[in-house]
């Protein structure tokens, strides 16, 4: 292999696992590691979705399979590292996509159904199937991303529930970082904005909430899916090999427009 810088984003050979990619930031992400030579493992709750995305992948050269995963469940998450061992023989790089938002309101407004569901999906799934992958990275090394939001870095309003979990998994990462970086494993996290996807749909469809939004915003627009993939490229290959335990916000300037 090449010895050159750019070489050092080249992911052949390298198996990871996307959850949450069957559409949004996830699909793109686990597409910039597809076209960088990774062997992906596209998962979300329904496998006819993950089917798709995976059979779209490969029509176009990639290597992609697709294995379904409710990371809210015990047993599923198990069995996504499990037959992705089974499949593959390695896990070198995770990518904790997949997360939640069922309530959008003031603190008071909610209930414990609501907070125990949210941290469970969005706080516990990703620290268990990091500590699942643990093992399979030991002895190589790997990367672990876990993606959180800016409203994990500042508060904003009706997202107070919601920001606690994403607060929770950047301090979830940096313990990571430190605890497992004798393993040669990295952990970072990754911050995006107001993405126009269809789980923020809600934010970005309320003209007026955009309107303010993008004046507000030094770059004046929302991001789509794909400008997510680029940094979690490079968090995931050995161009970033020097980079464990960072907070990288993908957010157009929101946390310094304020």
């Amino acid at each position: 292999m090449s010895n050159t810088i750019r070489s050092k984003f080249d992911l052949n050979g390298k198996v990871a696992i996307i959850t949450g990619s069957s559409k949004g930031i996830g699909k793109s992400i686990a597409r910039g590691l597809a076209e960088n030579g990774a062997q992906v493992v596209v998962s979300s709750r329904k496998q006819a979705a993950v089917d798709e995305v995976a059979v779209e992948f490969q029509k176009a050269g990639l290597k992609a399979v697709g294995i379904q995963c409710h990371i809210g469940d015990s047993e599923e998450r198990k069995d996504l590292i499990n037959k992705t061992i089974d499949q593959f023989g390695r896990i070198d790089i995770l990518v904790n996509n997949a997360a939640i938002n069922p309530y959008y309101g003031p603190l008071e407004g909610s209930d414990e159904a609501v907070f125990d569901k949210i941290m469970n999906v969005n706080v516990k799934a990703p620290w268990i199937l990091s500590n699942l992958v643990l093992p399979h990275m030991k002895e190589k090394g790997g990367s672990i991303i876990n993606i959180s939001s800016v409203e994990g870095l500042t508060p904003g309003f009706g997202l107070g529930l919601y920001s606690a979990t994403k607060s929770a998994l950047i301090m979830l990462t940096k313990n990571q970082a430190k605890e497992w970086g004798r393993y040669g494993i990295r952990a970072n996290v990754l911050c995006p904005g107001l993405i126009k996807t269809k789980f923020s749909e809600g934010l970005w469809t309320d003209d007026k909430l955009v309107a303010g939004f993008k004046k507000a915003l030094p770059l004046g627009r929302i991001a789509a899916p794909e400008e997510m993939a680029g940094i979690a490229m490079l968090l995931a290959s050995d161009a970033g090999s020097y980079m464990t335990g960072g907070v990288y916000a993908a957010d157009g300037g929101y946390l310094i427009s304020g």
